[in-house]
C-alpha cells in the first residue's frame, strides 16, 4: 500500500512539473503579451497614449529596473483608476521578454524593442545615452519628465499632480 501511495505521488508531482513547463509564466495583472516597439511606437504614444503613464526602458541584465520599477510602482498603487506602468524591454522580445516581466510586479503593460534598437532609442530622446534604467514619466497633460533611475519624490509628486 505504502508503494502504491509512493508511486501516485511521483505521478502527481511529474504532472504537476509538466504543466508548469508548459504554462505561460504568471505575469502580474493579466499582462499575456508583448507588444512590439519600433521607431513609430513613442510618436503615436505620445500623441494618443494614456495620460498619466510611465515608461521604464530596460533590458535584461539591468540589475537596478526592478528597484526603479518597484519605487514607480508604490507611488501609484493606492491610485484609482489604476496607474499605466509600461516596461520597454529593449533586448528582446516575445516569450523571453514575458520572462522578465515577472520582475516588475504591477506593470500594466509590456513592450519590446522591434527593430534597430540605436534608431528606436534615437526616436523616444536624441540625447539618451543608452543607460539604464531609463524612466518617462508623462503627466497627465502630457508633459515629459526623463530620468536615468528612479525619478525623485519631488518629480514623482509633479507627475501625479
Amino acid at each position: 500500500m505504502k508503494s502504491l501511495s509512493n508511486a501516485l505521488l511521483c505521478l502527481l508531482l511529474i504532472g504537476a512539473s509538466a504543466c508548469a513547463q508548459s504554462a505561460p509564466p504568471a505575469i502580474a495583472k493579466g499582462v499575456t503579451e508583448v507588444v512590439d516597439f519600433d521607431e513609430s511606437t513613442w510618436a503615436q504614444l505620445l500623441k494618443s497614449g494614456p495620460r498619466p503613464a510611465a515608461y521604464l526602458f530596460t533590458t535584461s541584465y539591468c540589475s537596478s529596473c526592478p528597484d526603479a520599477f518597484e519605487q514607480l510602482h508604490r507611488a501609484v498603487m493606492h491610485k484609482e483608476p489604476a496607474m499605466p506602468l509600461a516596461v520597454v524591454m529593449m533586448d528582446m522580445g516575445g516569450k523571453q521578454a514575458l520572462r522578465h516581466a515577472l520582475h516588475f510586479q504591477g506593470l500594466t503593460q509590456m513592450y519590446a524593442f522591434d527593430g534597430f534598437e540605436p534608431a528606436i532609442r534615437q526616436s523616444v530622446d536624441p540625447t539618451w545615452p543608452n543607460v539604464t534604467p531609463y524612466i518617462v514619466l508623462i503627466d497627465k497633460k502630457g508633459r515629459l519628465q526623463r530620468s536615468i533611475g528612479a525619478p525623485s519624490a519631488k518629480a514623482l509628486r509633479a507627475w501625479l499632480a
